[in-house]
């Protein structure tokens, strides 16, 4: 095999090579899982790219199962020496893990086998800075791969022995900091998570700002309770479904000659306090229902990346306490259009659906609006609240674990999802302070928040900033910048003359662990796929 074009350019005295010129490159296998001989009571570490996902260490002993003797002779597994070199090369591409003793692997990896003069560390660090290269050799439609062999394919560049020691000592050293840096970062992180819990069931517990009733009593006056208030949403609710309803039948040209379609009104669903924790003077246990108007049955047409005149809003835009208004998609131009479609500022948007994204039951109120208007989709609840009770300490609530707990819970889980009714909803549990009080706890939560996001932003800054200090470092360590070249060290073409000699002398005489199975196998017996070029 002969190098294309150098991927970039390194010192005089080091030298480019395919990776299956100098590394005996070895696939894996998967014995028959239905067999169980191949698993119980196994010794042999096998490893999956799975025992990778989310692994930070450099080197890996073994992986969440074990496999028998008979399992790696029945498979195209291969038992890897220490040292060997893990790459996954398919689900996903670029994992890489140093055998940390004799081990085997599935058919995710194309290991690579390293001679005498290539430091394991120093090929580890190359993978992780020429994953691309490997990516750019992929083929395949349902999922990439990288074949055996192609994945002999991949450009080594090599550094001088007594180098590439440095540079992984250098390495090790920078990213042992950088790791310290991360971890202060994400224990920030949680921190400010744990400080974002503490600050809003404060809020909602009457913790976290004067109440109405200690300040009347430091200033010797009244002040109107939350259960009066109450009365006044609930009175100020039945007047505004009186004045739709008459309107509806006024437009009909069916005036009434009396009350009595005044019945036709439906209450809204009441808490019961039996199990609910005691509340701060002066408030009262109240639910969604009284408070708000909700309003079920969004547009429901499969929205389009095909850009269109009207724009529906993503179930994935409403966050606990955010609504990204840039989270959207399109609608037919010609689509039914729903009645009251359309978003308005200071509604509250509730998530009906779990996902990626979002937690079952998120709430937010709707920022002010772009001139372009949104529709509503119907894979969210909206709730227009009294002009008596905060939206936003409403939101508040929906962020209190405690208080959420309970709808969690009553929520059903589908294909996956969690899910919540309209009816659940409505009978979500609201401690409700006088409306002064609501004011002065949603001022301060959200400076609190504030705060807290503009401390969010700059972790998340910094923790880009790492990760893009980690790339430019290993950019910088094989392109022979991150340490000095010492002029008494021997060229890599020496090495890399030494051994190719090596491995012709192999050749001759190949060593038991790797030589090629000349044996019969069974019709059902993957073969191990091992490029040596």
């Amino acid at each position: 095999m002969s190098l294309p074009s150098s991927p970039w350019t390194i010192p005089d005295t080091w030298t480019w090579v395919l990776i299956g010129e100098v590394a005996g490159v070895v696939g894996g296998g998967t014995p028959r899982t239905a067999e169980a001989s191949n698993f119980d009571d196994g010794t042999i570490p096998w490893v999956t790219p799975a025992d990778l996902s989310g692994y930070a260490a450099t080197h890996i002993g073994r992986g969440s199962r074990n496999i028998t003797t008979a399992g790696l002779k029945n498979s195209g597994a291969r038992l890897l020496p220490k040292g060997t070199v893990l790459f996954s090369s398919r689900a996903p591409i670029g994992y890489v893990a140093i055998a940390s003793n004799p081990l085997a692997t599935n058919q995710g990896f194309k290991s690579f086998v390293l001679p005498t003069g290539l430091d394991p560390e120093y090929v580890y660090y190359y993978l992780l800075r020429a994953k691309e290269l490997a990516v750019g050799l992929a083929s395949g439609t349902t999922f990439q791969e990288v074949s055996g062999r192609q994945a002999a394919k991949i450009p080594l560049s090599i550094a001088p022995s007594g180098e590439q020691e440095r540079i992984v000592d250098a390495l090790e050293s920078y990213f042992t900091r950088l790791a310290a840096a991360v971890a202060t970062l994400e224990r920030v992180q949680r921190n400010l998570k744990r400080y974002r819990a503490s600050v809003l069931k404060s809020a909602v517990e009457g913790r976290l700002v004067p109440t109405e009733a200690e300040l009347a009593r430091a200033e010797g006056c009244s002040y109107e309770s939350a259960s009066v208030l109450l009365e006044r949403i609930l009175a100020e609710r039945r007047r505004r479904w009186e004045e739709r309803e008459l309107a509806k039948m006024t437009a009909k040209g069916k005036v009434p000659k009396d009350d009595t379609w005044k019945a036709k009104y439906v209450e809204p669903v009441a808490p019961d306090t039996r199990d609910l924790p005691e509340l701060p003077e002066g408030w009262c246990w109240t639910t969604l229902d009284q408070l708000t108007e909700l309003i079920d049955g969004g547009t429901p047409s499969t929205a389009t990346s095909h850009t269109t005149p009207r724009r529906v809003l993503r179930s994935s835009s409403v966050r606990q306490g955010s609504v990204d208004l840039s989270d959207y998609r399109f609608l037919p131009a010609a689509a039914p259009l729903a009645s009251d479609a359309f978003l308005n500022e200071g509604e509250l948007l509730f998530t009906r659906l779990s996902g990626t994204l979002a937690y079952v039951g998120n709430c937010a109120v709707v920022p002010p609006l772009p001139p372009v208007r949104l529709e509503f989709p119907d894979r969210l609840f909206r709730a227009r609240a009294s002009v008596l009770a905060r939206g936003d300490f409403v939101s508040f609530c929906f962020g209190a674990t405690h208080l959420r707990r309970r709808l969690e819970d009553a929520a059903k889980s589908t294909a996956g999802h969690q899910r919540i009714s309209l009816s659940d909803l409505r009978q979500f549990f609201i401690p409700l302070p006088p409306f002064a009080e609501q004011t002065r706890i949603a001022d301060t939560v959200g400076e609190q928040l504030s705060v807290m996001k503009a401390v969010e932003t700059a972790v998340t800054d910094n923790g880009n900033r790492c990760a893009r200090l980690r790339q430019s470092i290993l950019k910088w360590a094989f392109e022979g910048r991150l340490v000095d070249q010492d002029p008494t060290d021997e060229p890599a073409s020496a090495l890399l003359e030494r051994i190719r000699s090596e491995r012709l002398t192999s050749r001759a005489e190949p060593d038991d662990a790797f030589a090629a199975d000349k044996k019969s196998k069974s019709p059902g017996r993957r073969k191990a796929r091992t490029s040596n070029a």
